[in-house]
């Protein structure tokens, strides 16, 4: 590969880079935006932050207190599905397919992915030449060498 090859997939790379960073930059903005949802019966209200947290649940008039209570229990879960439906859709959409294989931020803002065990298998293969992640104070299972316990565990 020649030098201008090399400079060619850097910047390519680079420029792969600055779109992921754009997006977190995005993604940041809409962790910070909240989502509101009304059941279907419109008995109850709920208010998701932008990772889908539950931040409020209102109760709308009096119907909720004639429900039985299996009735009730099945709108509050299928009212709180759809507000994280909502909100992890908003994230999706702004994030788009990734530039660089293996970053998954929607995953990573939902909380379903691991960002270590992500940095493991992008860095990780790179790394091998170089003793891998275990010479740089890691494992293999990019859990901290100390097994996760902080000095006052000790």
């Amino acid at each position: 590969m020649s030098e201008a090859d090399l400079r060619r997939v850097a910047d390519d790379a680079m420029a792969d880079l600055d779109r992921e960073r754009a997006k977190l930059g995005e993604l940041g903005r809409l962790w910070n935006e909240n989502t509101t949802v009304h059941a279907k019966d419109r008995s109850l209200s709920m208010t998701v932050d932008g990772r889908g947290e539950l931040l409020e649940m209102a109760f709308t008039g009096g119907k909720y207190k004639t429900m039985p209570p299996a009735q009730l229990a099945h709108v509050i879960v299928e009212t709180l599905g759809r507000a994280k439906a909502e909100s992890m859709a908003k994230i999706s959409e702004a994030m788009g397919d990734p530039a660089i294989p293996g970053i998954d931020v929607a995953g990573l803002a939902s909380g379903k992915v691991d960002p270590m065990e992500m940095v493991n298998s992008l860095l990780g293969p790179m790394l091998d030449g170089f003793g891998g992640l275990e010479a740089l104070g890691g494992t293999a299972a990019g859990k901290p060498a100390d097994n996760g316990r902080r000095k006052s565990d000790d």
